[in-house]
């Protein structure tokens, strides 16, 4: 453990990974020069101040290990600050200008209705009220040229108007901006003129590409959140301070690299899937050297579960999102729920589904699970601080699955009893239902759920969830991976060491990126090959610009291309890599890329289709100096702790299970469930009809029979 070595083995230099969930707060520090350095804790998150959280486990943790603050040299934060703000509506008050007549573009959004046969599906109300919305007159075309030059007049009257509102953010967004900007940039400076102290985002600087819906939802979304994520980086700060550490941070962004703090507080819109992506990278980096290339991840938290998948060791990435609706989500097959934000995010499904999620029933006696949450304040009701409505949590207790005593090394003392009573009272009474059965019902209601999220991310790709593993963490993802590998009929289930604050890890092991972006509007078979490179090395200049303001060298940063490309007249595209023969764009085989690609997504491909470029992509990247920096390692006594009763259904009943810890089970070889690995972070159930061994990098693999 850190620092219980002699000196001359500890590490001097310190890395920090910081992950704030909806319950708990994971953090983790690792050493530089040593990867199995590795310490953790977590830590119940402080929602009216999330930086005190940080604080306080941090602290925790220096203060047993023996580190100094000038011994951390870098802090990597991933924050669901911008995904809360969103969701519960606690943006910063926001001001839009937009181009006479565009008034209401996020009104009508686009026809798309989530729910199918649900025509009046209720639709959640724009971030900007129609009475902060104003227009200019002006007028750009879509090739850039000036139809009708800037009204000066009008934009400081709209600024006028926004000042007096009291707006703390505003977010210009007009016609054919991603084309010319030069109308932008001057309303913008008329608009800072009146006020001064306001976040101003243009839809030029966030998405200088087409679609006028989601251009303007985009830069609203940034706009919305601008003035939250800054008031919270500067009490990061001042914490952080207080410890003494002034190690520079870097933030997660959603498509799994990590940027600065400065770029962060810019652009906070690329932080909205911030917690969640960097779990997927962990899946990514630490899969493959065990063998497994292919995998879908899940990660249930306290709040929600998160699903994406890992291809060839290769994340997928998408720039079609949507958040706000009851299901965080990227696909084509159920949009039109929530805010569009096309911004590059890794492919993940999130939804209302975790520890803390609320156990109801309705009218008509149906059970529901979520997707209200209890959060870390009170939490559920087996907490013991004061919640009140069963949860996901309780239900786990009360199966036996978890410690019925406490959890997290003792750290979280535990009150069955009560959690019992509640679920009893407000549960299995009404149903007529005994508890076991109810607490069951609860689980496979939440299984079930949670199995949209991982479909949406490969069935509804055209994936067979067959074809691979479950790589399942969060605090809760080892508890339900063998029934949502049984549910989808998947074989193999993967739990890596430290589970409960894998995303923590996995931001230590995210290379810093940074990606440009321009529209590029033109049939494929016609494309001067002269203009295309034009464009990319403009790019590549201003993604080197950004990584130099940062202090990197250009010699760090490595570049890739990449074109969005789409069958003339499809709404959607697929980003698609670079090719070049002899030192020119090779358009052929990037269609035929895009066709082979096409027919993977949706399973078939137009022959006789013209493809069209919508857009370049030019993405740096700085990789990690350690490489993965870790080598997994077992902790702990290879004793078994003992067992104890759980509940695997009406099937099988109640069972005394066996209690292990990962080292115990390691020395065990194969074992037969039902089983239970209890470790300070996680717990893995393995239930009748599976199988679990510990494999040479130390995670556990679980085996349907």
């Amino acid at each position: 453990m850190l620092g219980t070595t002699a000196r001359e083995k500890r590490p001097l230099q310190y890395r920090v990974g910081i992950d704030i969930g909806g319950t708990f707060t994971d953090i983790v520090l690792a050493g530089e020069g040593d990867g199995r350095a590795l310490a953790h804790c977590k830590v119940l998150t402080t929602p009216a101040d999330f930086g005190r959280a940080i604080a306080d486990g941090l602290a925790q943790l220096m203060r047993r290990h023996a580190v100094a603050p000038a011994a951390i040299t870098r802090i990597v934060h991933a924050t669901t600050v911008a995904t809360n703000a969103i969701l519960e509506g606690k943006g910063a008050a926001t001001g839009l200008v937009t181009t006479q007549g565009f008034r209401d573009v996020l009104e009508m959004r686009r026809l798309r209705i989530p729910e199918m046969y649900t025509l009046n599906y209720p639709k959640p109300p724009p971030l900007v009220p129609r009475r902060l919305r104003l227009e200019v007159a002006e007028r750009m075309g879509p090739r850039g040229e000036i139809w009708r030059p800037l009204g000066e007049e009008s934009a400081r009257r709209a600024a006028e108007r926004l000042a007096a509102a009291g707006v703390e953010a505003v977010a210009i967004a007009l016609l054919h901006a991603y084309a010319n900007p030069a109308h932008e940039r001057r309303v913008a400076e008329i608009v800072a003129d009146a006020l001064p102290d306001a976040f101003i985002t243009c839809s030029s600087d966030i998405l200088p590409e087409i679609r006028e819906y989601e251009r303007t939802s985009t830069t609203v979304i940034n706009a919305y959140l601008g003035p939250i994520l800054r008031r919270y980086f500067e009490s990061l700060r001042r914490h952080l301070a207080a410890l003494g550490i002034a190690a520079p941070i870097d933030v997660m962004k959603s498509d799994g690299g990590v940027m600065s703090l400065r770029i962060a507080a810019e652009k906070p819109a690329y932080l909205v899937e911030s917690g969640p992506a960097a779990g997927v990278i962990g899946a990514a980096k630490l899969s493959a050297p065990n063998g497994r290339r292919d995998c879908l991840t899940l990660d249930m938290g306290g709040t929600t579960a998160k699903a994406s998948i890992v291809e060839r060791n290769r994340v997928a990435r998408t720039g079609d999102y949507e958040v706000g609706a009851g299901i965080n989500l990227s696909s084509k097959l159920v949009m039109g729920g929530g805010y569009a934000l096309k911004l590059p995010v890794i492919d993940i499904s999130e939804i209302g589904a975790g520890g803390g999620s609320i156990v109801t029933l309705d009218r008509g006696g149906m059970l529901h699970v979520g997707p209200r949450s209890a959060g870390a304040d009170p939490g559920p009701v087996v907490y013991d601080r004061g919640g009140a409505d069963p949860t996901f949590t309780d239900a786990v207790v009360a199966l036996g699955y978890l410690n019925p005593a406490r959890l997290l090394g003792g750290d979280l003392p535990l009150n069955a009893a009560r959690a019992k009573r509640v679920l009893e009272e407000r549960i299995a009474n009404p149903l007529a239902r005994d508890l076991a059965d109810t607490a069951y019902g609860i689980f496979e209601v939440a299984c079930g759920t949670m199995v949209r999220a991982v479909k949406a991310v490969s069935t509804y790709r055209g994936r067979d969830p067959r074809d691979f593993a479950l790589f399942a963490f969060g605090g809760n993802g080892p508890v339900v991976g063998a029934a949502i590998a049984a549910l989808l009929e998947m074989r193999e289930v993967v739990i890596p060491t430290n589970p409960g604050v894998f995303s923590a890890i996995g931001l230590l092991l995210s290379d810093i990126e940074q990606e440009r972006s321009r529209a590029f509007l033109r049939g494929l078979s016609g494309i001067d090959g002269r203009e295309v490179e034009s464009a990319y090395v403009e790019l590549e200049r201003l993604v080197g610009a950004d990584f130099a303001a940062d202090g990197y060298r250009v010699e760090e940063v490595t570049l890739s291309r990449a074109a969005d490309l789409r069958y003339a007249g499809q709404a959607h595209e697929l980003s698609i890599p670079y090719a070049a023969r002899a030192g020119a764009p090779d358009f052929a085989a990037m269609a035929e890329a895009f066709g082979a690609e096409h027919a993977r997504t949706y399973g078939h491909r137009a022959e006789a289709e013209a493809v069209e470029c919508v857009a370049l992509r030019v993405k740096g990247s700085v990789a990690r100096a350690n490489g993965t920096g870790f080598t997994p390692s077992l902790r702990g006594d290879a004793s078994a702790p003992g067992s104890r009763v759980a509940y695997f259904g009406p099937r099988h009943g109640l069972v005394p299970t066996p209690v292990l810890s990962r080292a115990a089970l390691a020395a065990a070889g194969v074992r037969a469930g039902p089983l239970i690995v209890e470790e300070y972070d996680a717990t893995c159930v393995v239930p009748p009809g599976w199988t679990a061994r510990v494999d040479a990098g130390a995670n556990i693999h679980l085996t349907r029979e």
